[in-house]
């Protein structure tokens, strides 16, 4: 019975296109092509679309390229008669492409993307004034049918095949992008109205067509970006710009559609591929993504009540515990990833708001913009999604962020006053919200990873000169001009305070490492001589009593704490020599700081590091250090030339051939010659 079936649907399918064929061979006596579509074709939809696993691949393709191609070349006798056509002949190819795999060669792939072009300028452009949401299915259904056709045959397009989808993906992007920019900017508004059902309906559609693009557009970008001229580069940044600029219009992020930060994501990681191979000058295009992208930087966050208070692992409530997004304890039965995908939809679909947004022939869209790994088993519970997706959209922006730095580094100074606070670091800011903001009071470890990233490639570019001129003055007023010099010294002023806090209190390995890396450069780019005086003592005294704690995370301790003493070398090489810390040294020569019975102070601290012989990394940055001391402050090391040579007589010994060879193996791999020659001759400098 099965065969039967199989064999009547077959002959049903051939019959169809014969049909079609010959009566559009001749143009005498034929009927409109609408009409006739739907007397041979569509009045059997369903039936065709099953009986296409049954053909041979290569007579499916070569008869739905024939149906694209008289589609979009047929002239339309009236706007329903093309919207009946178009969205059949949508739903044909997307359900066969289901079952049967295409045979196409290059010619048959350009005449699918100039069909689906043509079906989405119809939608887009000349229906455009039809109030109808369900326009927007066909032009999803084109969108699937192309990712879908490039995702299998991905290694076998050409570079010339792959402009051509790129310059089909940006048509799709400009063709939604007028409406999208009215919705957008009514999207507030309209929520707010008894009528906001049906245009919330079709805010979302729209929302999902551009999110599809724009993610079709990131991987053909992530592929071939390399190899895609200049103009297809520079057209993608400047659509890139616009749908940014229309996100940056509202200057608050809207956060309550199920979409927000799918489609966030999709722009953002878009965003990225396309800037980590920068083709022409981004100059014109940096002030226009900054401002866009800060709006980012507290996404999901500012109705947290995690928001309030530094994101630091405090050692005394939880010693061992990363600095991570804290997570809420389910007690439900274990759910594998992908139904916890259908449980998440399901719950969002039972909501009244989002029971407006999706209907049952819309839920196919959702299946472009997840995947399992977005719901894995280190997510957490479902709960917690939200959540996740929003970290993901901060750690997108500060990644672009990175990447215009990277790609454009003078432009990107010119943002440092937008980017860095100038004041209370410490105070948490949910609309004014600076990259400090997220590396001090992010619950996410990923986001301040990624924020104490971007500070790091901020102070590795050409800062070291406009800082310079930075100088801090205390009288300037609240909402008074501020010349750029001091805005300068004022953001550096806090980002010593926000690092110096965060360096005395944080547990996590990674993101210590990652905050000393920030402390170098920022150490070497400040003028302290035109800094309030007890900012370096305050400094160096900070990074002493770090260095004196430990690190209890045992995992790098080496590593962290020459990262630490390497830091202390850098402020103590500062010059001119800063008069408030020969103070400091003065203050400890007079104490006794040094001696044994007085263990305390810097030197004291560089002293006893430098005498662990069996760490010879931190031994050999600790002589470093009592050597810049020597060189700034010749007169304070004199006090201490006893003890100096003590150690000096230890090291030397030690290195004597009777030494056994292993204990001059410190904990970073080094061969005992290498490491045991860099520590004398320091020793002896």
């Amino acid at each position: 019975m099965a065969t039967s079936s199989a064999t009547t649907a077959v002959r049903s399918w051939r019959t169809a296109f014969l049909t079609l064929r010959d009566e559009t061979s001749s143009l005498s006596g034929c009927p409109s092509v609408s009409q006739l579509l739907h007397d041979v074709l569509f009045s059997n939809l369903h039936s065709l679309v099953y009986a296409a696993s049954d053909l041979p691949p290569h007579e499916v393709t070569s008869d739905l390229l024939f149906l694209l191609e008289l589609v979009s070349n047929a002239p339309p006798r009236d706007g329903e008669d093309s919207t009946l056509t178009f969205t059949h002949t949508c739903h044909l190819v997307h359900g066969i492409l289901q079952r049967v795999s295409f045979e196409f060669n290059s010619s048959s792939f350009n005449l699918i993307l100039n069909s689906f072009q043509s079906i989405i300028n119809f939608f887009l452009v000349k229906a455009a004034t039809k109030s109808s949401a369900t326009r927007f299915k066909p032009v999803m259904q084109c969108l699937e049918t192309t990712r879908c056709l490039t995702n299998v045959y991905q290694g076998k397009f050409s570079p010339l095949e792959i402009v051509h989808l790129v310059k089909f993906v940006l048509h799709a992007l400009e063709c939604s992008h007028a409406e999208f920019v009215c919705l957008y900017n009514a999207s507030a508004t309209q929520r707010s109205t008894a009528e906001s059902g049906k245009r919330l309906h079709r805010y979302s559609s729209l929302w999902e067509v551009q999110a599809l693009s724009i993610t079709m557009l990131g991987e053909a970008f992530s592929r071939a970006g390399s190899s895609l001229p200049v103009d297809i580069w520079q057209s993608t940044i400047e659509v890139l710009r616009k749908v940014i600029d229309v996100i940056a219009s509202k200057s608050v992020l809207g956060e309550d559609s199920i979409l927000s930060s799918r489609f966030y994501s999709s722009l953002l990681n878009c965003l990225h591929v396309v800037l980590t191979d920068p083709k022409i000058s981004l100059s014109d295009h940096v002030s226009g993504f900054v401002t866009a992208l800060r709006l980012f930087f507290v996404y999901g966050l500012t109705s947290s009540p995690q928001f309030t208070f530094p994101a630091v692992g405090h050692k005394e409530v939880s010693p061992n515990l990363p600095s991570e997004e804290p997570k809420k304890i389910d007690h439900t039965p274990y759910r594998p990833p992908h139904l916890r995908k259908k449980d998440r939809l399901n719950i969002k679909q039972s909501k009244p708001q989002d029971h407006r947004i999706f209907s049952d022939d819309d839920s196919f869209t959702m299946n472009f913009m997840s995947s399992d790994s977005d719901y894995s088993d280190s997510d957490g519970s479902i709960k917690d999604t939200d959540s996740v997706q929003s970290s993901k959209v901060r750690v997108a922006a500060l990644v672009c962020l990175q990447d215009l730095c990277r790609a454009d580094p003078k432009s990107f100074t010119t943002q440092w006053t937008i980017l860095l606070p100038t004041n209370d670091v410490l105070r948490p800011r949910k609309f004014e919200a600076t990259l400090m903001t997220c590396l001090l009071f992010d619950p996410c470890l990923k986001a301040r990873m990624a924020s104490a990233s971007t500070l790091a490639a901020m102070l590795d570019g050409p800062s070291t000169v406009f800082l310079q001129v930075a100088e801090y003055k205390e009288s300037i007023k609240c909402g008074s001009f501020m010349p750029l010099s001091t805005s300068y010294g004022h953001i550096i002023m806090q980002l010593h305070n926000g690092i110096i806090y965060l360096i005395q209190r944080e547990t996590h390995d990674r993101l210590l490492a990652s905050l000393f890396k920030i402390l170098m450069p920022l150490i070497s780019c400040t003028p302290y001589s035109r800094m309030p005086g007890e900012l370096m003592p305050n400094l160096i005294i900070s990074l002493r009593a770090r260095i004196e704690e430990g690190f209890p995370l045992k995992t790098d301790q080496t590593g962290l704490l020459v990262a630490a003493i390497s830091c202390l070398t850098a402020a103590l090489s500062t010059s001119p020599a800063p008069v408030q810390v020969k103070q400091m040294f003065l203050e400890e020569i007079s104490a006794g700081s040094v001696e044994v019975d007085k263990r305390s102070g810097v030197l004291f601290t560089l002293l006893q590091c430098s005498e662990r012989l069996a760490s010879p990394a931190i031994c050999f940055e600790s002589l470093q250090a009592l050597r810049a001391v020597s060189h700034n402050y010749p007169n304070i090391m004199s006090s201490y030339w006893q003890q100096v040579s003590t150690i000096v007589f230890k090291i030397l010994k030690a290195a004597s051939p009777e030494v056994p060879a292993k204990a001059w193996k410190g904990h970073v791999g080094n061969t005992a010659g290498f490491i045991g020659e860099k520590v004398v001759t320091a020793a002896i400098k």
